[in-house]
């Protein structure tokens, strides 16, 4: 079951909440004991960033795959710590980042010896809205590069658990075979543990069903769920030799595609995977290009939610991008209303890694 640490920081106690959450990510992510000393300074260092500039905020800790998958395989997970919050903004990002630069009373880290230590590190910071920090720690020399087409597409998410819970309701898992990469977000009925199951068991179940269109993949998972809660459930997968996006849905999972910078919807049928799937799955169809950027995210959102400009960025991070929609979504008075996930799917930048 997909295990999320949600910490509020507001005050100094928690800071060591969400270096414990780090440190117990670890563990579940088979790391070894340097690396789990790094995600636990890294947690730390970041936890008091926010008391210090922000006046507090939230920090998600999760296991993840790695934003890239190469050659076909899964590769090792990373502890992928979020910050987010409403604050006031960085005003000099560079200055953040350049390695050494210090916070008084803080470990003397920095962001930039975070941004070093970390397998992947980004941050978005827009003054009078906030800041959003994603880094992922990994075993060392878990990078590898693949110049085929498919190695050129990168996944992330957030996962917030509703109401500080243990476990999420929602999950999400990337797989690739070959030239195909698919990437899924499922959202099990209710919340809690047997939410989690159900949603744990589509994970599990997508794993062996990369090499199939989204149609059926979704009839693989539907025999999966078979005697969980059941759950809402989105496939969709890029050709990337065929520069093609295929699309299928069951249930409340949003879906939009930004192309040339304007967003479409990716329509869902109604059902539940697992216990009401709908007797026929349509496939929907959509050019693949290096500027598309797919948004899936589990009903948490509010129905008001709409994409943005900085959505449709395909040189942040995708994690980045979920996490700046979950944070412009809500606000430390409307809290998100539900387990709250965000997968974004896009091409590697030209000048990426």
């Amino acid at each position: 079951m997909p295990r999320v640490w949600d910490v509020p920081v507001h005050d100094s106690t928690r800071v060591r909440d969400a270096r414990v959450a780090a440190e117990h990510a670890a563990a579940l992510a088979g790391l070894d004991e340097q690396r789990t000393s790094t995600a636990a300074l890294v947690a730390t260092e970041l936890a008091t960033n926010l008391l210090k500039h922000a006046g507090g905020g939230r920090v998600v800790v999760d296991v993840v795959a790695p934003p890239v998958l190469t050659g076909g395989a899964q590769g090792s997970p990373r502890v992928q710590i979020v910050t987010v919050d409403h604050g006031p903004g960085i005003a000099d990002v560079s200055a953040a980042l350049r390695d050494g630069f210090t916070t008084t009373g803080s470990l003397g880290a920095g962001l930039g010896t975070c941004a070093r230590l970390a397998e992947d590190f980004d941050l978005h910071s827009v003054p009078g809205r906030g800041t959003v920090v994603v880094a992922r720690v990994g075993l060392p020399g878990a990078r590898a590069t693949d110049t085929g087409p498919a190695g050129r597409l990168r996944a992330g998410a957030v996962n917030v658990p509703f109401g500080g819970a243990e476990y999420s309701g929602d999950a999400w898992a990337w797989v690739r075979d070959g030239d195909l990469v698919t990437l899924m977000l499922a959202d099990g009925l209710g919340h809690g543990p047997e939410a989690a199951r159900a949603s744990g068991a589509a994970v599990e179940a997508l794993r062996a069903a990369a090499h199939l269109p989204p149609a059926e993949a979704v009839r693989r998972l539907d025999r999966a769920l078979s005697g969980t809660r059941g759950a809402a459930v989105a496939v969709a997968q890029v050709d990337t030799r065929a520069a093609v996006l295929r699309f299928t849905g069951v249930g409340n999972i949003g879906a939009r595609l930004c192309a040339d910078g304007t967003w479409r919807h990716l329509v869902s049928r109604p059902g539940i995977v697992g216990t009401h799937r709908p007797t026929t799955l349509r496939e929907e169809q959509a050019p693949w290009a290096d500027d598309r950027v797919l948004v899936l995210h589990s009903d948490g959102l509010p129905s008001r939610w709409s994409p943005t400009s900085d959505t449709c960025r395909t040189a942040a991070d995708p994690a980045v991008t979920a996490a700046v929609t979950i944070r412009d979504a809500s606000s430390p008075a409307r809290p998100v209303r539900d387990d709250t996930a965000v997968a974004v799917l896009a091409p590697i930048p030209p000048d990426g890694p």
